[in-house]
């Protein structure tokens, strides 16, 4: 009997100190990413490295509205300090593996909040709301809404759920329509095989597919016509709520001080059809 009790106890111990190493700094170890950043003034932060305008990898660091987004809240974290920031390449494939063993503290990774990643993933925000949408090329005449997409070759990027808002029926998905899933790593190659004619389209949020469709320099076009709202959250790992209500007040803060707007006109300001938030989105709650 003793003995299984002090099993058990060692075994909680040492669940606990895996949570914990998740947010070490050096030496020093923190129970929540909050305490991490204010203690040791550095974080890993998760953003995605190949989507224009959100998150992409040009240089030493990523840059887009959601790189943008993070540095502003992490700044508001740390009492308005200067915060170490190490960046790690997040695909949507990954995120939740990441937060859950510790390869990084924070995510912002246009990772929308759905019921089943709440099971997983404390996520703070949202911090915007986008919303799916279609881009084709910009000759195709044959698709001018989502229902066109019937019979068509649609991508299915790795640990994106967009796909099912096209294919599968409520509640799960949306449109239910009968078009065929072409494979591919990420939304970059869904883009490389759109412009190789391997697709039709590629749907997900219009924040994405605006980007691609700036860096392609007027090769595709964005139907316009949203049919979701993809709300946008900071993932954090599961339980750590004192960080995210941390991150919630200082998403407030940005939209009420005008920075969010000014992040929103820098990196999509212009892009014809493109509707973007201009208030804050109410927060989920912290769980």
């Amino acid at each position: 009997m003793h003995m299984r009790r002090a099993g058990a106890i060692a075994l909680s111990v040492a669940a606990l100190a895996a949570g914990l190493t998740a947010c070490g700094g050096g030496d020093q170890t923190y129970a929540t990413v909050v305490e991490k950043v204010q203690g040791a003034s550095k974080i890993v932060v998760g953003t995605k490295w190949d989507q224009p305008s959100l998150g992409l990898k040009k240089g030493a660091e990523p840059e887009g509205f959601d790189v943008d987004v993070a540095k502003a809240v992490v700044k508001e974290i740390a009492g308005g300090k200067d915060v170490e920031i190490e960046w790690k390449e997040s695909a949507s494939s990954n995120r939740e593996p990441f937060l859950q063993n510790g390869t990084v503290d924070i995510v912002f990774a246009t990772y929308s909040i759905t019921e089943e990643r709440k099971g997983k993933v404390t996520f703070g925000g949202p911090y915007v709301v986008a919303h799916q949408d279609v881009m084709v090329r910009k000759d195709d005449t044959s698709i001018n809404a989502p229902q066109d997409l019937k019979g068509k070759k649609i991508c299915k990027a790795a640990g994106s759920n967009s796909y099912k808002r096209i294919t599968d029926p409520p509640p799960d998905g949306e449109l239910d329509i009968d078009a065929t899933t072409v494979d591919a790593a990420n939304y970059s190659e869904c883009v490389q095989k759109l412009n190789g004619s391997n697709l039709d389209a590629v749907t997900t949020d219009d924040l994405i597919l605006a980007g691609f469709a700036k860096q392609a320099g007027g090769n595709f076009k964005v139907l316009g016509q949203g049919f979701t709202d993809e709300k946008y959250g900071i993932g954090l790992k599961k339980g750590d709520t004192k960080t995210c209500e941390a991150v919630n007040a200082a998403v407030k803060k940005l939209w009420d001080n005008g920075t969010m707007k000014q992040l929103l006109d820098k990196w999509f300001g212009g892009i014809q059809g493109l509707q973007v938030s201009t208030s804050a989105p109410p927060a989920e709650g912290c769980s």
